[in-house]
């Protein structure tokens, strides 16, 4: 699996898995009628460093980005986003694309990673946990997750020194 810093022109082939992920409205709390445009804004925006993980034949498989959480004093603390094509969930292409970014994280001088919103039921949760994010609290059914109803959103940490 290469992971590497994505292009302009590597959106095309990461909005298919985007849009399924979130129209599916079960692990992000952005609008399932996301529009391409966007979504692109979202995902690619300004500040954002973001990266594709490919299969040998060059297929994206997967994508992540890491802008920093907060601003001016606390801009040393980073976030992230990542996604996986559904179709190749369980694969370790999830963990691969996190430890990634958590080692570009700390060379770009972050020192922490928070994620503001997990959805309690997404298992992502478990992966986090294996890396060593902590669940610092939960937001109680903030989230209208279409299986589960109401279920809580995390707010998770790590620290990176």
């Amino acid at each position: 699996m290469l992971i590497r810093e994505a292009t302009a022109g590597d959106w095309p082939r990461i909005w298919p898995f985007w849009h399924r992920i979130v129209a599916a409205a079960e692990t992000y709390t952005w609008d399932p009628d996301t529009s391409e445009e966007a979504a692109r804004t979202l995902w690619m925006g300004p500040g954002k460093r973001v990266y594709v993980a490919e299969d040998p034949a060059g297929t994206v498989a997967g994508s992540a980005y890491l802008t920093a959480n907060y601003g001016g004093p606390a801009a040393r603390v980073a976030n992230a986003g990542f996604m996986v094509d559904p179709d190749r969930s369980g694969s370790g292409i999830g963990r691969a694309l996190a430890e990634h970014v958590l080692a570009e994280a700390k060379a770009h001088g972050y020192r922490a990673m928070v994620f503001n919103a997990v959805v309690e039921t997404n298992p992502a949760v478990a992966l986090w946990t294996s890396l060593g994010f902590a669940v610092l609290g939960t937001v109680p059914e903030a989230f209208e997750h279409p299986r589960h109803g109401r279920v809580g959103l995390h707010i998770m940490y790590r620290a990176l020194d």
